[in-house]
């Protein structure tokens, strides 16, 4: 056999092993009787200081003093800004949103600090601040883009099509100012509440692996029950 030959068999192989190992495709189906999951996302020890820093440029719209946002962590050790995925195979369809999801800059800081969106949906983005802003959004499945925000343009549309998380936004005028899209194709995934809580909802019974990431803590695997009809509720903990 020729190497030419050879070369292209192994290719072939591989190219096979390939699509045997992909992940298969979310299926969309009725859910009866579902379960939940409801949590606390806690940090592990003592939590570090909030860091806080001097804003040296637009004062009046951006104050005179800010907080960094990467790790929020609340009196009771709950870890704001965690992002929580079921990876069910199947389950409820997810639609893209009926309506647009605020995305916000007032007083030179993003809220919220993590959006979740519906694949195909719209943001809306908002300027109240009456300076300039830019909204860079560094996507690779969504193309990466750098949209200016004059101080007269309050208002901007931007659409979110293919899955991707986490999606990174920063502003490059006001370089503290930073958030994160969350952009998926199922419906079992939240963000956790300034107290470490979060509630995911219409689950088919099962048992699950389910991601959990904060953006200064990085990801970690856990697993979860799921019981039809029954809330299941978790204590889970990241650290540095």
């Amino acid at each position: 056999m020729s190497i030419r030959n050879t070369c292209a068999l192994a290719a072939a192989g591989l190219v096979g092993v390939l699509l045997a190992t992909s992940a298969p495709a979310y299926e969309v189906v009725a859910v009866e009787n579902p379960g939940k999951v409801t949590g606390t996302v806690k940090y592990a020890g003592e939590p570090p200081a909030p860091e806080k820093f001097p804003v040296t440029k637009d004062n009046a719209a951006c104050g005179t003093e800010k907080v960094k946002e990467d790790l929020v962590v609340g009196a009771d050790k709950g870890i704001a800004n965690v992002v929580v995925v079921v990876k069910a195979p199947k389950g409820a369809e997810l639609k893209p949103a009926d309506k647009k999801i605020t995305f916000d800059q007032k007083g030179c800081q993003y809220s919220p600090h993590v959006t979740l969106v519906p694949a195909g949906s719209t943001l809306e983005v908002l300027n109240p601040d009456g300076v300039l802003h830019n909204v860079h959004v560094m996507g690779k499945a969504n193309p990466e883009k750098n949209q200016a925000m004059p101080k007269f343009r309050k208002t901007m549309d931007w659409k979110m099509e293919k899955p991707e998380w986490p999606v990174e936004v920063k502003c490059d005028a006001h370089p503290w100012m930073k958030a994160y899209w969350v952009v998926m194709d199922t419906p079992y995934y939240a963000v956790t509440d300034e107290n470490g809580r979060f509630t995911i909802e219409n689950l088919p019974a099962g048992e699950y692996e389910v991601e959990v990431w904060q953006e200064t803590l990085g990801k970690k695997t856990e697993k979860v029950t799921v019981t039809a009809g029954a809330a299941t509720d978790v204590a889970w903990e990241m650290s540095k």
